[in-house]
Protein backbone atom coordinates (compact mmCIF):
# COMPACT_ATOMS: atom_id res chain seq x y z
CA UNK A 1 0.00 0.00 0.00
CA UNK A 2 1.20 3.49 -0.78
CA UNK A 3 0.57 6.62 1.20
CA UNK A 4 0.50 10.19 -0.06
CA UNK A 5 1.45 12.86 2.49
CA UNK A 6 0.48 16.55 2.59
CA UNK A 7 3.53 18.84 2.66
CA UNK A 8 3.84 22.63 2.80
CA UNK A 9 6.22 23.97 0.20
CA UNK A 10 9.06 26.03 1.67
CA UNK A 11 11.02 26.64 -1.54
CA UNK A 12 10.40 26.36 -5.27
CA UNK A 13 13.05 26.30 -8.01
CA UNK A 14 11.73 25.50 -11.46
CA UNK A 15 10.22 22.00 -11.42
CA UNK A 16 11.83 21.23 -8.05
CA UNK A 17 10.69 22.21 -4.59
CA UNK A 18 11.28 21.45 -0.94
CA UNK A 19 8.30 20.51 1.21
CA UNK A 20 8.07 20.27 4.98
CA UNK A 21 5.90 18.39 7.45
CA UNK A 22 6.55 17.98 11.15
CA UNK A 23 9.97 19.61 10.86
CA UNK A 24 11.12 17.11 8.21
CA UNK A 25 12.03 18.45 4.78
CA UNK A 26 11.80 16.50 1.53
CA UNK A 27 12.71 17.23 -2.07
CA UNK A 28 9.62 17.27 -4.27
CA UNK A 29 9.10 17.35 -8.02
CA UNK A 30 6.36 19.82 -8.92
CA UNK A 31 6.32 18.97 -12.62
CA UNK A 32 2.70 17.76 -12.29
CA UNK A 33 1.61 20.86 -10.32
CA UNK A 34 3.57 23.64 -12.07
CA UNK A 35 1.52 26.56 -10.72
CA UNK A 36 2.31 25.96 -7.03
CA UNK A 37 4.17 28.52 -4.96
CA UNK A 38 5.93 28.70 -1.60
CA UNK A 39 3.40 28.23 1.19
CA UNK A 40 1.07 25.99 -0.81
CA UNK A 41 0.17 22.56 0.50
CA UNK A 42 0.52 19.62 -1.86
CA UNK A 43 -0.12 15.90 -1.67
CA UNK A 44 3.19 14.13 -2.35
CA UNK A 45 3.45 10.55 -3.56
CA UNK A 46 6.75 8.92 -4.51
CA UNK A 47 8.46 12.31 -4.53
CA UNK A 48 5.95 14.00 -6.84
CA UNK A 49 3.41 16.66 -5.89
CA UNK A 50 0.22 15.21 -7.37
CA UNK A 51 -2.42 17.59 -6.01
CA UNK A 52 -2.69 21.04 -4.46
CA UNK A 53 -4.65 21.32 -1.19
CA UNK A 54 -5.98 24.30 0.69
CA UNK A 55 -4.59 24.76 4.19
CA UNK A 56 -7.74 23.50 5.96
CA UNK A 57 -7.82 20.31 3.91
CA UNK A 58 -4.10 19.71 4.49
CA UNK A 59 -4.44 20.19 8.24
CA UNK A 60 -7.41 17.79 8.36
CA UNK A 61 -5.40 15.16 6.47
CA UNK A 62 -2.39 15.60 8.76
CA UNK A 63 -4.61 15.28 11.85
CA UNK A 64 -6.09 12.04 10.52
CA UNK A 65 -2.60 10.66 9.85
CA UNK A 66 -1.56 11.65 13.39
CA UNK A 67 -4.59 9.82 14.83
CA UNK A 68 -3.81 6.71 12.77
CA UNK A 69 -0.22 6.77 14.00
CA UNK A 70 -1.31 7.07 17.63
CA UNK A 71 -3.80 4.21 17.25
CA UNK A 72 -1.13 2.01 15.67
CA UNK A 73 1.33 2.79 18.48
CA UNK A 74 -1.33 1.99 21.09
CA UNK A 75 -2.14 -1.32 19.40
CA UNK A 76 1.56 -2.25 19.24
CA UNK A 77 1.94 -1.54 22.94
CA UNK A 78 -1.10 -3.72 23.73
CA UNK A 79 0.43 -6.58 21.74
CA UNK A 80 3.79 -6.16 23.52
CA UNK A 81 2.05 -6.15 26.90
CA UNK A 82 0.17 -9.36 26.09
CA UNK A 83 3.38 -11.02 24.93
CA UNK A 84 5.18 -10.01 28.14
CA UNK A 85 2.30 -11.51 30.11
CA UNK A 86 2.54 -14.72 28.05
CA UNK A 87 -0.85 -14.28 26.40
CA UNK A 88 -1.41 -15.01 22.69
CA UNK A 89 -1.92 -12.15 20.19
Amino acid sequence: MCLAIPLRLISVDGADAVGEVGGIQRDVSIMMTPDVKVGDYVIVHAGFAIQVLDQKEAEENLELLRQIGEAAEQKQEEVRSRRRAGKPD
